[in-house]
């Protein structure tokens, strides 16, 4: 298998591999190309973003300045504001539901690497999908580790590290992330 086979089959991978660096240089410019888009020139910012992610809703604003690895891995669904300073680590897929609010210096990553200081020599990464499903709220200075699943209807504190999965209609805060309340679902009736 060569290197990025591995990436997408969840299995070790070495990073610096040619074409592994390939779609992250690729990702650094068309970054730097959405990060000089006018600030208010939403119609020319919505359209880079249709370029350069692999699905985008309508009424999709990500600010200034966005950072990622790959772009085609990073699915937004509608009504999406991710603010200043959001960085999302997409080797692998990011799914964001529809009504998605992200808070300011928030990372999403979907990659880890090996415990072991051999493993690091090497180079070594693996990844896991990250999912956000509707109508989440992500506070300020969030990071969500990667294979986590974030439900329905769900708020995260700002400065929360969430380490796991996150059921439906919860409210969530600490490092590690942890379930401070049920919150209710209004939409239900809807």
């Amino acid at each position: 298998m060569t290197e990025l086979e591995k990436l997408k089959a969840g299995l070790e991978y070495c990073y610096d591999d040619p074409e592994v660096e390939a779609l992250k240089e690729r990702a650094i410019i068309w970054c730097r190309e959405y990060n000089a888009i006018n600030d208010t020139d939403y119609e020319a910012q919505s359209a880079y973003l249709e370029k350069m992610l692999g699905a985008k809703g309508e009424k999709v604003w990500i600010a200034k300045t966005f950072n990622c690895d790959n772009g085609k891995n990073i699915f937004i669904g509608n009504n999406f504001t991710g603010n200043y300073n959001l960085t999302i680590l997409d080797i692998r897929e990011v799914w964001i539901g529809d009504n998605v609010m992200i808070g300011p210096g928030t990372l999403i990553s979907t990659v880890n690497h090996p415990l072991t200081p051999m493993g690091r020599r090497q180079h070594l990464g693996i990844a896991k999908p990250v999912r956000i499903g509707n109508d989440v709220w992500i506070g300020g200075n969030v990071t969500i580790l990667p294979g986590v699943t974030i439900g329905n209807n769900v708020v995260v504190a700002a400065g929360a590290v969430v380490t796991k999965d996150i059921p439906d209609n919860s409210l969530v805060g600490g490092v590690p992330a942890r379930l401070i309340r049920e919150i209710e679902n209004d939409t239900i009736s809807e």
